[in-house]
C-alpha cells in the first residue's frame, strides 16, 4: 500500500490518477481549491482519502496540506504535481498579470509543493516525484508562449532535481502528455484579449485543433501505476501517441544546426 498525495484533483488526470489509486487500495491526499469536488471520492473511499483544500500559489499553504496528509497517512510515498492551467495567447497578447499568474502557478506552484514533501521522503529514504509537464515542456507551438515557458522551466527544474535527491532514494518523473479529453482548453485556459494582426494564424490554429483526435484520460491509469511501482522509472513519459512522433524530428533539426554551427561554437571558445 502506498500514501499519494496528489493536486489538482478535481477534474482530469488528477481526477483519474486518485481514483487508479484508490481503487486498488492505496491512500489518497486529493487536493483542489473546492474540496465540495472531492465529496464524491470521500463518499465513495471514506477515511482512505484526505480531502484538503488547497491553491498552490500558496507556499505556506502547500507545506500545511503536505503536512496534515503526512500526520493522517504517517507518511507520503508519491507526489503528483498536477495543478496547473493553460494560458492562450501569443505572446504580444499577454498582459503582465496574466504572465505572472501563469508563472507563479506552473512553475513555483509545483516549487512549493516539491519543497514541502522532500523533507519526510528524505527522511524515509524513498519517494516519487511525479510533475505533470507536457509536450509543451519539450517542444512548442504559436499562441502557447507563457505556458511553455512555464513547462520547460518545470523541465529543468526537476532535471536538476533529479540529480540532486538521487542520493536520498527519491526518484523523479516528468510526465508528458500530448492532447487529451480533459478541461485543459475548456473552463479551466484563460484566454488573452486577442490582437487583430494575429486572427489569420488563430483561425489556423483553431482548424487544426479541430482534426486533432484527443486521447482518453482513463486509459492513462496503467500507465501510472506502472511508473508508480517501477524499480527504475524514467526522468520523462510521453502519454499518448503524439509525443514521440512530434519530438523526435524537432531534436533532429536541433542537433543538425548546432553540427552545422558547432566551428563557430568552437571558435567562440577563445583558448
Amino acid at each position: 500500500m502506498k500514501v499519494w498525495f496528489i493536486t489538482g484533483t478535481s477534474r482530469g488526470f488528477g481526477r483519474v490518477w486518485a481514483e487508479t489509486a484508490l481503487k486498488r487500495g492505496d491512500k489518497v491526499a486529493a487536493t483542489a481549491r473546492d474540496t465540495d469536488s472531492l465529496t464524491e471520492l470521500v463518499d465513495t473511499y471514506g477515511a482512505s482519502v484526505l480531502p484538503i483544500a488547497l491553491n498552490v500559489d500558496d507556499r505556506q499553504a502547500c507545506f500545511d496540506a503536505v503536512s496534515l496528509a503526512h500526520k493522517t497517512f504517517g507518511r507520503i510515498d508519491v507526489l503528483v504535481s498536477n495543478a496547473g492551467y493553460g494560458q492562450f495567447g501569443f505572446l504580444e497578447e499577454l498582459s503582465e498579470q496574466e504572465a505572472r499568474q501563469q508563472l507563479d502557478t506552473n512553475i513555483l506552484g509545483s516549487l512549493w509543493i516539491i519543497q514541502a514533501v522532500l523533507p519526510s521522503m528524505r527522511e524515509q529514504g524513498s519517494g516519487h516525484i511525479m510533475q505533470v509537464s507536457s509536450i509543451g515542456g519539450v517542444t512548442s507551438f504559436p499562441i502557447f508562449s507563457i505556458y511553455h515557458a512555464s513547462k520547460w522551466a518545470v523541465e529543468g527544474m526537476c532535471e536538476s532535481l533529479s540529480q540532486e535527491v538521487a542520493q536520498f532514494g527519491i526518484k523523479v518523473t516528468l510526465i508528458e502528455p500530448g492532447g487529451y479529453s480533459t478541461d485543459w482548453a475548456g473552463s479551466s485556459a484563460k484566454h488573452s484579449k486577442p490582437i487583430a494582426a494575429y486572427d489569420t494564424l488563430r483561425g489556423q490554429i483553431q482548424e487544426n485543433r479541430k482534426k486533432s483526435k484527443p486521447g482518453d484520460p482513463d486509459a492513462t491509469a496503467d500507465a501510472i501505476l506502472k511508473l508508480v511501482d517501477a524499480e527504475k522509472p524514467p526522468l520523462r513519459l510521453f502519454l499518448g501517441t503524439v509525443g514521440l512522433r512530434l519530438v523526435e524530428p524537432k531534436y533532429q533539426e536541433r542537433l543538425a544546426a548546432w553540427h552545422e554551427w558547432d566551428d563557430v561554437s568552437k571558435a567562440a571558445q577563445g583558448n
